[in-house]
């Protein structure tokens, strides 16, 4: 039986908590990836179901023994519905936040169309935005990562 939408909202929320509870207990080094897909001139943005819901790039946490660029592939899978092997590294963004510090690597792919299909219980929406008139309510990172894809 397969749980509805909202109750896996509501258990992701508790173990985002949980989370929260054991970064700020153990402050953990996390390896992880965070995605920029542009059409054009315009890039894709998430909003999370957990955490801030701020618009933010997709990603996600590297498993053991994953490859980087692994884990971007089967994110965006997961997240978005796209099986993406086309990317190009944008390095990395060692960034401290919610008591942890996070080892970023950072991907683009250039999407021929628009099409995504979100995991609705990790993201509430994703949506498509001009670079030049993004969303008031960025996730802090957003711009840092998106001054990257200018330079490559």
């Amino acid at each position: 039986m397969r749980l509805s939408v909202q109750v896996r909202r509501v258990a992701i929320r508790f173990a985002y908590v949980g989370l929260r509870t054991y970064w700020f207990l153990l402050r953990p080094r996390i390896v992880g990836v965070k995605c920029v897909l542009t059409n054009g001139e315009d890039v894709l943005l998430v909003r999370h179901t957990y955490g801030s819901r701020a618009w933010d790039l997709p990603g996600g946490t590297v498993r053991r023994r994953e490859a980087p660029r692994d884990a971007a592939r089967r994110e965006m899978h997961e997240e978005l519905g796209r099986l993406i092997d086309d990317w190009t590294p944008l390095g990395e963004l060692f960034v401290r936040s919610n008591h942890h510090d996070d080892n970023l690597h950072l991907f683009l792919t250039q999407m021929s169309d628009r099409r995504v299909e979100i995991d609705l219980v990790e993201l509430a929406e994703a949506d498509w935005f001009p670079r030049q008139a993004l969303p008031a309510d960025l996730s802090r990172y957003v711009r840092p990562i998106l001054e990257r894809v200018r330079t490559a």
